[in-house]
C-alpha cells in the first residue's frame, strides 16, 4: 500500500519540527522511549558484536545509553536531521563515551563504503520520502555481515485521529506511515538479505484530544504532511474534531492508536556479483 502523495513528510518541516521540540521531546515521548526500549532488547538475540554503530534518527539520544551498555567497546555515532536534537544527544552518556553527531540526511550518508557493523534506527523511517534511497544508502555504509535494526510506524498509527479529521475537511492532518509489506519491499529491492519484519499494536489514552494534539507537538511528530492545511485551523474545525474523536471514549478515556512496526536485516557476507547482460559470474 503506497502512501498518498499528500501525506508524504515535508522534509523541511520535519526538521524545523524536531528542532523545536528538542528541549520538550524526552519527557514527552513515552511511547518513543517504550518502542526503543523493546527494540533494544531484540539486540539480546543478535549474534553480532559490533565495532562501529550508527544511530539513524537518534533525535536526543534516547537509546545511546542502551547501545553504550550492551557494546562497551563499540563506537556510536549519532545522526539525526535537526541539530537542536544533536545537541541534546551530545550530554549523553559519560565523557569518554558521548557519541559522535553528525547532522545529515537519511538519504544522503556522509560517510564511506563499509564504515559500520550495525545501524540501529528507532521510529525514524516513517519521516522518509524515499525509502529505497535510505535503505541503499544504509546497505552501502553497512559492512558484509552487518545488521539493520529498525522501528517504524505503520498505517494504523493514530487511525483515531485521521477518520476524525476526515469528518471535518478533506487536508492531511495526520501523516501517513509505511505498511510493513513497502518496507519488506524496500528490503528486498536494496538486496538486504533475511529481512525479517513483524508488527506490534500499542494504545496510549488521554483526558481528551488537546492532551494528544499537544504530545505530538512536544515530541515533533504533530502534522509535517506535504498536503497540511496551511493556515490556522478555525475553532469551529477544532470544535467539529473534538466531536467527531468523542465517539472513541472508552472507560472515560480517548485511545490513540500506534502499529509499531519492527524488522532487521543483514548484509550477506558472501555475496556473488551477476553480470546482469549475460548472466555470467564475473
Amino acid at each position: 500500500m503506497s502512501r498518498d502523495p499528500g501525506g508524504l513528510p515535508d522534509k523541511a518541516q520535519a526538521r524545523r519540527s524536531f528542532g523545536l521540540a528538542a528541549d520538550s521531546y524526552d519527557e514527552a515521548a513515552v511511547l518513543q522511549r517504550e518502542v526503543g526500549s523493546r527494540l533494544l532488547e531484540r539486540l539480546d538475540v543478535m549474534k553480532i558484536q559490533p565495532q562501529d554503530i550508527l544511530d539513524l534518527g537518534s533525535g536526543t539520544g534516547q537509546c545511546i545509553d542502551g547501545l553504550n551498555n550492551r557494546y562497551r567497546k563499540a563506537r556510536v555515532v549519532a545522526l539525526d536531521i535537526a541539530p537542536p536534537m544533536l545537541k541534546r544527544a551530545r550530554q549523553r552518556g559519560r565523557w569518554l563515551r558521548r557519541p559522535q553527531c553528525v547532522c545529515a540526511d537519511a538519504e544522503r550518508l556522509p560517510f564511506g563504503d563499509n564504515s559500520f557493523d550495525m545501524v540501529f534506527s528507532n521510529l525514524m523511517l516513517q519521516w522518509c520520502i524515499d525509502l529505497d534511497a535510505v535503505f541503499s544508502e544504509l546497505r552501502r555504509v553497512l559492512r558484509p555481515g552487518g545488521l539493520l535494526l529498525f522501528s517504524s510506524f505503520g498505517p494504523d498509527t493514530l487511525r483515531e485521529l485521521r477518520e476524525s479529521w476526515r469528518e471535518v475537511d478533506r487536508y492531511a492532518h495526520v501523516n501517513t506511515f509505511l505498511d510493513m509489506h513497502d518496507v519488506g519491499d524496500a528490503l528486498v529491492r536494496t538486496r538486504f538479505a533475511d529481512p525479517v519484519m513483524d508488527v506490534e499494536r500499542l494504545t496510549m489514552t488521554y483526558p481528551d484530544v488537546w492532551k494528544l494534539m499537544r504530545e505530538l507537538k512536544q515530541v515533533g511528530a504533530h502534522n509535517v504532511t506535504g498536503g497540511r492545511p496551511r493556515g490556522l485551523t478555525g475553532k469551529h474545525h477544532l470544535q467539529q474534531l473534538i466531536e467527531a474523536y468523542e465517539k472513541f471514549r472508552c472507560d472515560g478515556v480517548l485511545p490513540a492508536s500506534y502499529e509499531v512496526v519492527n524488522g532487521h536485516a543483514w548484509v550477506s557476507g558472501n555475496e556473488i556479483s551477476v553480470s546482469l547482460e549475460t548472466g555470467n559470474l564475473p
